[in-house]
């Protein structure tokens, strides 16, 4: 019992000295050692590393879940060490919906069929998301998060330590000052002030042990820094990889819709045999298209019906068969390759530039194409318009 009192005790007065030195320090009244160049810079690059470590584990936390109480949740689950749910993604959620949408609209129809292509797409962007966020927070968030709960939490407490280490030291460095003080004025040898030097041994000695062991750890921020640019290296592969997937999906997706825009447009629908609509007229052409491409002189556009060929029809619109106008031709350069779906259609390569103009009767989203001796139907989205 009277040994805790006394430990008690003389922990009371170890804090007592600190707070009476650091106080001192503060206000300007005390003596204070000063740590060497190198060893501060050690610190503020340590203070950087620590900082900036949090702000991008936190933002890149937000790039992967910008739902915040998903965020929590996530937190608590690591915190009580168990695994978290499996969480469906926006994308697959909106390809059950899409999906769900096409079987109560028919997926024989263009709209259902259309719901159908879309949704498949949008679940396999979700897919490449959960697959990206996986991989993005094993080999990126973790390295960091294991930084900030390990590393850096024992480079903070041997901080601390030394901290104390040096208000001790600078402590005892006061009370020599004043023991020799008090020895000069009584002109005589002072057992205080061989006290005071040997307590000045003692945590100089205990100082220097800490700033060696402190020292030892700030200089390991250099492998942090060599392990962090690993894991950032892994993290934009795995970002690389994703957006290359979706760019591929849409692509492929685009031109699944642009090869079924004749057959969803045409006038008659495929497969609807109640369809008796006529195909668009040749003043639906868009706003761009309709000022800047001239057209061949008109000629009366004959509606279609189900099962009955309609040559003159075919043979205006057969690009073959028909000549380019005598003028007012454009330049468009191609953005996205383009397979034709049969011989009257164009295939296309990203950033070849080719001739178009447009023909009455034709769907307002094709134009004619012509490159060298080869001419077909080509798609206005695939095109740059050019002046």
């Amino acid at each position: 019992m009277d040994f805790n009192v006394k430990k008690l005790a003389s922990d009371a007065g170890v804090f007592f000295s600190r707070a009476m030195q650091f106080t001192e320090e503060k206000l300007g009244q005390a003596e204070k050692t000063e740590l060497d160049a190198h060893f501060e810079n050690l610190l503020a690059r340590a203070d950087f590393t620590k900082n900036w470590t949090e702000k991008i584990l936190r933002q890149t936390e937000v790039l992967l879940q910008p739902n915040p109480s998903a965020r929590v949740e996530e937190f608590l689950y690591e915190k009580l060490d168990r695994k978290v749910p499996s969480r469906v993604t926006n994308g697959e959620l909106l390809a059950q919906y899409m999906t769900e949408a096409a079987n109560d609209f028919g997926p024989g129809t263009p709209y259902g069929k259309t719901l159908i292509k879309v949704g498949e797409t949008q679940r396999r962007l979700g897919a490449a998301e959960r697959d990206f966020i996986h991989s993005a927070s094993i080999n990126f968030l973790t390295p960091l998060r294991n930084f900030l709960e390990g590393d850096w939490r024992t480079i903070s407490k041997e901080r601390r330590i030394l901290q104390n280490r040096r208000l001790d030291l600078d402590a005892c460095k006061a009370r020599l000052k004043k023991a020799k003080a008090a020895e000069a004025k009584a002109a005589l040898w002072s057992d205080e002030v061989e006290k005071a030097e040997h307590e000045l041994r003692l945590t100089q000695t205990e100082f220097d042990r800490q700033a060696e062991v402190t020292r030892l750890l700030l200089e390991g921020i250099s492998s942090t820094h060599v392990n962090h640019l690993r894991c950032l290296h892994e993290f934009v592969e795995s970002q690389t990889n994703y957006y290359a997937q979706c760019y591929q999906y849409m692509l492929d997706l685009q031109k699944q819709l642009g090869s079924s825009k004749g057959e969803i447009f045409s006038g008659t629908f495929v497969g609807n045999a109640e369809s008796t609509s006529p195909p668009p007229a040749a003043t639906s052409l868009p706003a761009v298209a309709a000022a800047t491409l001239p057209a061949v002189p008109t000629i009366p556009v004959v509606p279609t019906i189900v099962g009955v060929p309609n040559t003159m029809a075919e043979s205006v619109l057969n690009p073959n068969e028909v000549k380019p106008p005598a003028s007012g031709t454009r330049k468009a350069r191609v953005l996205y390759d383009y397979e034709a779906a049969d011989s009257t259609e164009l295939a296309l390569l990203a950033d070849e530039m080719i001739t178009v103009y447009s023909l009455p009767g034709m769907d307002p989203d094709w134009l004619i194409g012509e490159r060298g001796n080869q001419k077909g139907k080509v798609p206005v989205t695939y095109l740059e318009l050019l002046s």
